[in-house]
């Protein structure tokens, strides 16, 4: 599985912005899919996750901000960013699990990751 994120940018606060991530192979529909977050100087952390029924976890800090979404016919994982912090500035990956995952939050459950696209939130 190769995951290679778009849509990142630099935009002021209260603005919004589309992350999406475009998976390769055939196994998408099984694959537990979430986005991570990973700020200087700080350890990687769970933005929002998605199971293969459409069930989506948020971390607190993006709850009602932020939109995770999935589209099995594209084989494409989405984050829509509304209402953007300077705290949301960092580098957003994409990741996948082989399966369904107990603790979906967790990086240490996902198998494939993406390189990264850039938020910066001013």
């Amino acid at each position: 599985v190769q995951l290679v994120e778009s849509g990142g940018g630099s935009v002021q606060a209260g603005g919004s912005l589309r992350l999406s991530c475009a998976s390769s192979g055939n196994s998408f529909s099984r694959n537990y899919m979430a986005w991570f977050r990973q700020a200087p100087g700080k350890e990687r952390e769970g933005v929002a996750s998605i199971w293969s029924d459409g069930s989506p976890l948020y971390a607190a800090s993006v709850k009602g901000r932020f939109t995770i979404s999935r589209d099995s016919a594209k084989n494409t994982l989405s984050l829509q960013m509304n209402s953007l912090k300077p705290e949301d500035t960092a580098l957003y990956y994409c990741a996948a699990a082989r399966w369904w995952v107990d603790v979906p939050l967790q990086r240490t459950k996902y198998n494939y990751w993406g390189q990264g696209t850039q938020v910066t939130v001013s």
